[in-house]
Parts: structure tokens; sequence; C-alpha cells
């Protein structure tokens, strides 16, 4: 069976908002045994990583059943924005054969809407999967992916600074408020001058949204941006309240100056050479860390307010040839042992299992506790709980996961946050204009950007 091949009409297809016609990837009559292309980002474990390990594995099972089956990881090149400008155009023009995508959690309904990915059987997203991430998996009421990995934003603080500042340190692991974590930022910056209070990711780019949706979503526990069809839902005078707590946590007195431009690598190398007491960022910066700070310099607790969802989905492709194989192996990649691999190395798991159940163990590699080392050498340096996990994984990650907000959800999320990051930019600079001002500018893009 020939792999069809879609044309570049994802705005007429966005547009008809149609899934008719799509039938599970589980009794799809596959093309015959061959190879299985799964495309996605880089993995964050490394080279030979996780992921690697986890595909080689059950190409292992494939070569022992004599399936004639295996799969191959391709890692697409660049930032989060370019591999889903790269898959897009593979996908709808032809041009590469995949059959299993890794897609963030915010593309899922822009993939779906478009036809390039198709559902799969319900069962495939079960309760054992973390509620707040299942939801990621579906579109239009359907299932169309898997959660692979997730993630959320984090709060990472220097204890060692904290201590050097003699500030009194409260047990930080339980929670903090914005205004504690302000009032402790300027106490620091008080007793160590080269040191800012905060850093995250405000450059023009998805950071920026992110860290907005955790200011939006913290100002009105209610906030939203779109309505279930993904058409934009707000108002001038929402906007004008969340980005008045976007204002308030992006003060130049306590923010590093360099976040404004900052990505997720910058941000991090500032606050691991202590240029800053705290950080926003995601879980894989816990095991990163712990390989430059001993434990007792870091600590990791809940961000302050709401924190967003992140985090990948893998899908079968509409243009697979192996779908029925394709959704096999990604039953495989998301299942218990597999998520309870991932967490091991770093990841956010998606299963309530992996964080909770000591029977569910990894295996996968040459040791129980996977190593992103392709020889084999453990440099883990990151702390774990009796059971192997990371220390944090089940007091501080997985309720972080259960509490976290999602970025809107629409098929036009490429629009929105292109729009939403760019109208933001003049809120950073020396000039910001007034919060009612930037609300009504924001509004009427965001309208045109996501229209009725």
């Amino acid at each position: 069976m020939a792999r069809r091949r879609y044309p570049l009409l994802l705005a007429l297809l966005l547009l008809a908002g149609c899934t008719g016609g799509h039938t599970s990837a589980g009794p799809a009559a596959d093309e015959g045994p061959g190879e299985i292309v799964v495309a996605s980002g880089r993995d964050v474990t490394g080279k030979g990583g996780i992921r690697e390990q986890l595909i080689a594995a059950w190409n292992t099972r494939q070569r022992k059943a004599g399936s004639g089956y295996r799969a191959r990881l391709v890692e697409l090149p660049g930032n989060a924005d370019e591999q889903r400008s790269q898959l897009l155009g593979a996908l709808q023009s032809g041009s590469a054969d995949y059959d299993v995508v890794n897609l963030d959690v915010t593309w899922v309904p822009e993939f779906a809407a478009a036809h390039l990915v198709r559902p799969l059987p319900t069962g495939t997203v079960d309760a054992d999967v973390i509620k707040s991430v299942a939801d990621t998996a579906r579109w239009d009421g359907k299932v169309y992916a898997a959660p692979f990995n997730s993630d959320v934003g984090l709060l990472y603080y220097r204890t060692d600074l904290l201590k050097r500042a003699q500030v009194s340190q409260p047990d930080l692991n339980q929670g903090i408020s914005w205004a504690r974590l302000q009032e402790l930022s300027r106490a620091v910056r008080q007793a160590l001058p080269d040191v800012a209070g905060w850093t995250t990711q405000l450059g023009a780019y998805e950071g920026r949204t992110v860290n907005a949706i955790e200011a939006f979503a913290s100002a009105d526990p209610d906030f939203e941006l779109t309505d279930g069809h993904g058409h934009y839902d707000s108002s001038v005078g929402k906007l004008t309240t969340a980005l008045a707590e976007l204002r308030s946590r992006t003060d130049p007195s306590y923010t590093l100056p360099a976040a404004f431009q900052s990505d997720e690598a910058d941000s991090l190398g500032d606050f691991a050479d202590g240029r800053t007491e705290f950080l926003r960022q995601w879980p894989y910066a816990y095991r990163t860390l712990h390989q430059s700070l001993a434990p007792t310099q870091l600590g990791v607790a809940p961000l302050p307010g709401r924190a967003v969802l992140g985090g990948q989905n893998l899908a079968v492709t509409e243009s697979s040839g192996r779908a029925a194989k394709a959704a096999e192996l990604i039953r495989y990649l998301t299942g218990k042992q597999s998520e309870r691999c991932l967490l091991d190395a770093g990841f956010a798991a998606t299963r309530t299992s992996a964080y909770q159940d000591n029977n569910v163990t990894c295996g996968v590699g040459s040791a129980p506790t996977p190593s992103a080392s392709p020889t084999g050498e453990s440099t883990d340096r990151m702390p774990r709980d009796p059971a192997g996990r990371p220390a944090y994984a089940r007091t501080t990650l997985l309720p972080a996961l259960r509490k976290a907000v999602q970025r809107p959800r629409t098929p036009l999320y490429g629009a929105f946050t292109q729009t939403f990051t760019a109208q933001l930019g003049p809120l950073f600079r020396d000039d910001p204009p007034s919060d009612a001002t930037l609300a009504k500018s924001l509004d009427a893009a965001l309208r045109k950007a996501l229209p009725d």
C-alpha cells in the first residue's frame, strides 16, 4: 500500500475543523513488516539517552519474536517552533515517511484538525495517566496521542546563597507565595548586590508565552484565553488584570536583566553560576543542576501560583503505512515500565504508577536506573529516594503536574503564540505602556489570530 501524500492545505483543513472519516490506528491494515520511523525533538538525557534505550529495547523484543519490524528514532534539529514547522512541512508534503511523531502538547489540536495524525484507540490513555496530562492527548472528543513525557514549571532556589545572605530559610518545599519570593529576592540582593532575585525565560519565543500564561492563570484561577473550540474568549478587562500580574512578576528590581532575552539554556546557566537566587524551569533541570551543584546548594519547590503544563505526546501519522504496529510501539513507549524509565532518567513521567508504585521498575539499559551515557557509565549525581526515583518526584513533581494548567488549546496555536509573544514585547521595554493600553492591543490582535 503506497503512503498517501498531502498537499499544502493546512489552512483549509483548519477552517474545515473536520475529523470525519478517520479510523482508529489500532485495527488499520499494515503494509507488512519493515521500519517504523519515530520523529522527535532532542532528548534532554543526551545522546544514547533513555528514548533511544526504550526504542532499542522494543527492537530487541521484535527481533526475538521474529516479527520483522524495527523502530528508528530521528531527532529533529532546532527549537520547538522550528521542529513544529519541520513536522508540518514534512507531513503535508509527504517529503518524509514518519510513522510516529512526538508532538508538543500544544500541537495536538493543530495536527489533529489538519488530519495529519489519526485517532488512537480510547484505551490508549487509561486511568493511570495523570488527568491533567491525559487531557492534552484529546481533541474534538477523540484521543489523538498518548502522553510520552510531561513537563511543568518548577521553582529552583540556591540554598547556599540564602545562607550567605543570612536570610531566614523557610521550608520552601511546602510552597511559597509570590509576595514571599519577592521579599526573599530583595533581601538577597541587599546582602549580595551581584545576585539578582530570580530569572526565567522571557525571550521572544515560547518561553515568554509560558511565563505569561502562568502569570495570567495565577491572577485569575478561572482565566481562559480560548473556549472549547479553540476560539478567542477573553476581554480587555480580564487581560488588564492578567498583565498587571505579569508586570509584577517581571519587576526589574528583582528580575535578572538577562531574563528578558533568555531561553531555557541561558537562564539555567545564570542560575548555576550564582547570578540569581531563584529560577523558573522545567523538571529536566533537576538532574542537570545536580551535575554541577551539591544537594546542599540546591532546592526545588512548587512554582508560586499556577504552573503551565508542558511535555510531548506520541501520535501515529495519517500517512503511515504501518499504523497498527506504530500504535503498538506507542503503547510500549508510554506503558508503565517505560514511564518509570523516563522518570528515573530525569523526565516527568505521565503515569501515577511511576511515582507511587514501587513494583513498577525500569530495568531498561545497562542498569535499573538508566544512564545518559552511551557507554553505560553512570554520571548521575541526582538525589534519589529509597525506590530509586528522583528524590523530589513524589512529593513535589507529581502534585505540581496534577495542579498544572494548559496553554490555550486551539488548532491555530502557532498563530496564537506568535501573536501573543509579539504583543507582550512592549511590556519589557524601558518605557512600557500601561496595562490597559497593552490589554486593548492584545485583545484586538488575538481576535484576529483566533477568529470565530
